[in-house]
């Protein structure tokens, strides 16, 4: 199996654990990804959403859990993997969390929802990795004139997410209700030859909508130099996640899947309850506490708190929590370990140790 050398830094297997906020992907899954050869994410949406002062000094609760999140990554790991941390550029703060993790002890910023135009001058630190989330060629290049026009540099990897990922959707909500959106495949195809035309040597990661070891062979073999996979992450049990988070899952139906509008203004998609419901029906659910997360939110014309949904939902509370979902959710029906996840996907490397 092939290693991926990305600057200074190696990857044993070609995987990267995408970053599940809030709470989903936080120190315990990332560690066990990392010492199983791969790269794992700490999701950075509200990883103090447990600590005290949360409520009231949210910044610096969730800069501190950061790096307490991170110190556990490291600690689990025994110095296998590398360790990436997730950054939305919906975000509010962007800028402020972006300077702070990179100063903090890992080895990539992974960044969309919105393209992460400004990251390069935001995150000085020669030896973090940075690594744009794009859902299209046109996205891509765009992005990459403006890094090298303005810092000089190109991303070190970049990752494509189709539409069928789960979270937040760099795609319309008509594209996705008429399915009249582009394959990853085709996407793929567009950015190879965006790149052999520039002359740019980029890794390219895929993700949205891969599952099995034959999806992942399918994509290697079409040109990607790796995947980025997080539902099928969930069911482990080391995701951090409550049980009934994850029991959501196991007891989903394909038709329990669903798109639902975010306060970003993004779609994305999500296993079906009372709260589902209750937006789909375009009812508001009241903001009692505003966090200040999203950029285009407004607390008084908001459908629902996203913020609250999500820690309702990674808590346990799942008909009034939101349960982000790629298109494959409902295939995830037990509870499994990262190894054995890790195993099954490739096989091949119990060969090589």
């Amino acid at each position: 199996m092939n290693k991926i050398q990305i600057r200074n830094k190696t990857l044993n297997i070609p995987l990267i654990q995408g970053g599940m906020g809030i709470g989903v992907s936080l120190g315990n899954l990332a560690g066990h990804v990392m010492k199983e050869g791969g790269l794992g994410v700490i999701s950075a949406a509200q990883p103090g959403y447990l600590e005290h002062d949360f409520k009231t000094n949210t910044i610096e609760a969730n800069i501190r859990a950061m790096k307490n999140e991170i110190l556990k990554a490291r600690s689990i790991s025994n110095g296998n993997g590398l360790l990436g941390v997730n950054l939305m550029v919906a975000a509010e703060h962007y800028d402020v969390y972006a300077k702070a993790i990179s100063e903090m002890d890992i080895d990539v910023i992974i960044s969309g929802a919105g393209l992460p135009l400004e990251l390069p001058t935001l995150s000085q630190n020669p030896d973090i990795l940075l690594a744009p989330i794009v859902s299209s060629a046109k996205a891509m290049v765009l992005l990459v004139k403006r890094w090298l026009s303005r810092a000089n540099r190109l991303p070190d990897l970049i990752i494509i997410e189709g539409p069928l990922a789960g979270g937040h959707l760099g795609f319309s909500w008509d594209q996705l209700n008429n399915q009249s959106y582009p394959s990853l495949e085709s996407i793929l195809e567009d950015v190879l030859q965006s790149l052999k035309e520039n002359n740019w040597n980029i890794p390219i990661f895929v993700a949205g909508g891969i599952y099995t070891k034959e999806d992942i062979e399918m994509f290697l073999n079409l040109g990607a130099d790796g995947v980025q996979m997080a539902t099928r992450f969930i069911t482990t049990f080391e995701c951090d996640a409550n049980i009934k988070f994850k029991e959501a899952f196991i007891h989903a139906k394909e038709s329990d899947i669903r798109f639902v509008i975010s306060p970003s203004g993004y779609p994305g998609r999500a296993i079906d309850n009372k709260l589902v419901t209750t937006l789909m029906n375009q009812e508001k659910i009241r903001v009692k506490h505003c966090y200040n997360c999203l950029k285009p939110c407004n607390p008084a014309t908001t459908p629902y708190c996203i913020t609250e949904a999500l820690i309702q939902a990674v808590k346990g509370n799942i008909d009034e929590g939101l349960v982000f979902t790629g298109v494959n959710g409902y295939r995830n029906k037990s509870i499994i370990l990262v190894s054995e996840l890790i195993d099954e996907l490739f096989p091949e490397r119990k060969n090589h140790g």
